[in-house]
């Protein structure tokens, strides 16, 4: 479609500046959203591999905790847990990526882990709780991965919409415009130039 300007020559070296503009803006896009696709894959493939490892690491502990809860009185599970005193706060910063702001989360322990006797709970209880305080850093390493993940996607999105108004929209527009700006100038050249020659037959036939 053709953009409604007057057909001038300053226009006309406007719109081939402003089209060499959108042609590099273009190229810079399309560079920035096979870099961004390069980037969804990788996070993809990280986040099904740490997905099946924390899957398993969850089976494995929901495993001793069975077993635990087999080898002990009825309620003495329930009662070693609530001596867990371990607190863990997440701490988020942030991190750039492509100039997108990507989560950082850490951990801040205190409390202690295992606080309860001996005596009353089975081994099995200390290494399912051992296995789930390991998945901790894995769980959040997971939650940043599936986070920048989905900004990566939102940013493609965005990415492939402008390159595509540029690709499909704002340069075929230049293009013509730039098209119907040269054909009426030459039009206007072709008109001057009749009426000149008309004005010099006029005054050679008067000599």
């Amino acid at each position: 479609m053709k953009l409604d300007i007057p057909p001038t020559r300053m226009q006309l070296l406007y719109l081939k500046r402003r089209g060499n503009v959108a042609r590099r803006g273009h190229k810079l896009l399309k560079d920035k959203q096979d870099e961004l696709m390069r980037r969804i894959l990788e996070f993809v493939y990280r986040i099904r591999e740490l997905r099946l490892r924390i899957e398993d690491e969850l089976r494995s502990a929901f495993g001793y905790f069975y077993f635990a809860s087999s080898k002990q009185a009825p309620k003495a599970t329930d009662e070693a847990l609530l001596a867990v005193t371990k607190e863990i706060d997440i701490e988020y910063a942030a991190k750039r990526i492509l100039n997108l702001k990507i989560p950082k989360f850490s951990k801040k322990i205190s409390g202690q882990l295992i606080g309860y006797g001996f005596l009353s709970t089975s081994g099995d209880l200390d290494l399912a709780l051992m296995k789930i305080d390991q998945l901790i850093s894995r769980l959040l390493e997971l939650a940043e991965l599936e986070k920048t993940l989905e900004l990566l996607a939102n940013e493609i999105e965005k990415t492939r919409r402008r390159v595509n108004a540029l690709e499909y929209i704002l340069i075929p527009a230049i293009d013509e415009t730039i098209k119907f700006i040269n054909l009426k100038l030459s039009e206007i050249e072709r008109g001057d130039l009749t009426r000149l020659m008309r004005v010099k037959e006029i005054v050679r036939s008067k000599l």
